[in-house]
């Protein structure tokens, strides 16, 4: 596991870049919890944040949270927005629900940090707040204009700020994505595409004991599904395909006349993406009397390498260097709003902290990571052209 190297001793409280100042603003935000479902929650952080600009040279737009989630918020500079500029991508809610920090309370042991969604990903929300803060320190102005776009609904699959990830992707000319590193540090130049589809089965019900004969499952008929869906995983193509929930039937006695499944599919091209959709929606029923329903798509577009992509990853890498880390990349298989603008925008993401442990009990960031990467972040606001 990799580890970062320090921050100079001679660097005191007042340094940008003193690991300690850094981490004083992230347990700010951690220690608000943030769960999805809690809009309010979300909301007051969202306040916080737009507190912290105060004073900066930004124009802030609160944009109303709707369908349950919270609000999002858009931090533009005041220069550079008459053309393509850079786009940071930050969500502010959490899988933690509330009082879950009882449990994972913000503590510090050594190098390490925890707090529930401290690595996943307030750690880089954070850090990228706090790298440009600094660059608004020094009077100089980025050759580019930067917009930060915090959102709420992440964790969900972004439903109500899709279209607001999208408009503004398509506005930049990079996207810089601050989810957490991966393994060790590593960068995330690639992310396969992900669907999202539910199963409706309906049957016949019947006494279980005296007219069975009668009766056509809908929790047989899913096991039947069950298996094609399960049948669908390619490891050599990266596909994968995950019934996560099920459900049916009403009691014992009863052949079931009613069965539902949620399903996940992981894919690593548009091409697949197109392959397996199809061939989720169009399964059937295998036994008469009994009608397979499906419904969804995909959630998450994959995330492929482009070339822009690879110059952008490889312009971070001599920054990182420069710095005193090496940089590298890596192809991961979550999803991330990453996905909806890598196909029309460079996205480089993994751009947040290092550290492990998302979304379990023991969340975790390196204290040691968070200088490099919040210098990464503010050289990438320096010289991207």
């Amino acid at each position: 596991m990799m580890r970062f190297k320090g921050t100079d001793a001679s660097m005191t409280s007042s340094n940008w870049f003193d690991s300690q100042t850094i981490l004083d603003g992230i347990r700010r935000w951690v220690e608000i919890e943030t769960p999805t479902e809690s809009p309010e929650q979300v909301n007051e952080l969202v306040s916080l944040v737009a507190e912290q600009y105060r004073g900066l040279p930004v124009t802030l737009e609160r944009v109303a949270g709707v369908a349950g989630c919270g609000d999002h918020l858009v931090a533009r500079t005041n220069w550079g927005q008459d053309r393509p500029g850079i786009l940071v991508l930050s969500h502010l809610d959490t899988v933690h629900p509330i009082g879950f920090i009882e449990r994972l309370p913000f503590k510090v042991e050594g190098d390490v940090a925890f707090g529930p969604g401290i690595y996943d990903m307030k750690g880089g929300a954070y850090i990228a707040h706090h790298a440009f803060r600094a660059l608004c320190a020094t009077g100089d102005r980025s050759p580019l204009g930067i917009t930060h776009l915090f959102t709420s609904d992440e964790e969900i699959g972004s439903p109500t700020s899709r279209a607001l990830i999208e408009k503004e992707g398509r506005k930049a000319k990079y996207v810089l994505v601050t989810e957490p590193a991966r393994d060790g540090g590593k960068i995330v130049t690639g992310r396969k595409g992900v669907g999202r589809f539910q199963v409706h089965i309906k049957g016949v019900p019947a006494h279980a004991g005296s007219r069975p004969e009668d009766g056509r499952s809908a929790v047989r008929e899913l096991g039947h599904v069950i298996l094609a869906l399960e049948g669908m995983n390619d490891p050599a193509r990266g596909v994968t395909v995950n019934v996560g929930l099920v459900r049916g039937g009403t009691r014992p006695n009863v052949t079931p006349e009613e069965a539902y499944a949620e399903v996940d599919l992981r894919v690593v091209s548009l091409k697949d993406a197109d392959e397996y959709v199809d061939r989720i929606l169009a399964l059937t029923a295998k036994t008469d009397g009994v009608t397979v329903r499906v419904a969804g798509g995909l959630n998450r577009p994959p995330y492929e390498k482009s070339n822009a992509g690879a110059s952008l990853y490889e312009h971070a890498r001599l920054l990182a260097r420069e710095i005193g880390f090496e940089l590298i990349d890596t192809h991961t298989g979550g999803g991330s709003d990453g996905n909806f603008t890598a196909a029309h925008t460079a996205t480089l993401d993994g751009l947040g902290v290092d550290g492990k442990g998302a979304h379990t009990h023991f969340e975790q960031l390196y204290v040691s990571s968070l200088a490099p990467r919040a210098r990464l972040l503010h050289r990438l606001y320096q010289t991207l052209r």
